[in-house]
């Protein structure tokens, strides 16, 4: 298992991942590829691909704001017949270490859909079992209709509740920042 990381736009590397991120996020949350590029040419993405010998089994598209100490996973998939042995829990892990490692990050931040549907449960599910935690606050965003929590991970040195306030202050920002023309 490899995981590569970019965090300037790489043609090559998005063609041989974007084929996970459409089969999870096509028809319902995907951002385009045009968008994706923008938040690279401005900065704030990160492309996390893991291999098993030559296939792509899972991807993360992270994001970071100058001036802030926390990390967004914007977008975690694991391609469908690769499910159910690790692969999402192991990048979960790397970029825990890359985010300490090479930014200097000591948090994670991620928002999760409240609606209790059974995909949504064992989506928060998945995130606790990789430690993070579920806040309280219930977001809701103006131009779609779930509503979402935030979730957090800390990382080393850090020992504080977060609110989910603040979460969501912070990826409304990256928000705001990934769609800007």
């Amino acid at each position: 298992m490899n995981i590569f990381t970019v965090e300037t736009w790489d043609d090559v590397l998005w063609q041989q991942a974007k084929r996970i991120y459409n089969e999870a996020f096509g028809n319902k949350d995907a951002k385009s590829e045009k968008i994706i590029r923008n938040m690279f040419d401005r900065g704030i993405a990160q492309l996390h691909v893991m291999f098993v010998e030559t296939r792509v089994v899972a991807l993360a598209i992270t994001g970071h704001l100058k001036g802030e100490n926390s990390l967004i996973i914007d977008y975690l998939a694991v391609g469908s017949s690769y499910k159910q042995r690790g692969y999402g829990s192991n990048l979960v892990n790397y970029i825990g270490e890359w985010a300490v490692n090479e930014k200097k990050i000591n948090r994670i931040f991620i928002e999760v859909e409240c609606e209790e549907t059974v995909e949504n449960l064992e989506r928060i599910l998945f995130w606790k079992k990789c430690g993070f935690m579920l806040t309280n606050y219930v977001h809701r965003y103006k131009w779609v209709p779930e509503t979402y929590k935030g979730m957090y991970l800390l990382l080393e040195g850090d020992d504080v509740t977060i609110k989910g306030e603040d979460i969501f202050d912070e990826i409304g920002k990256f928000h705001r920042i990934s769609f800007r023309k």
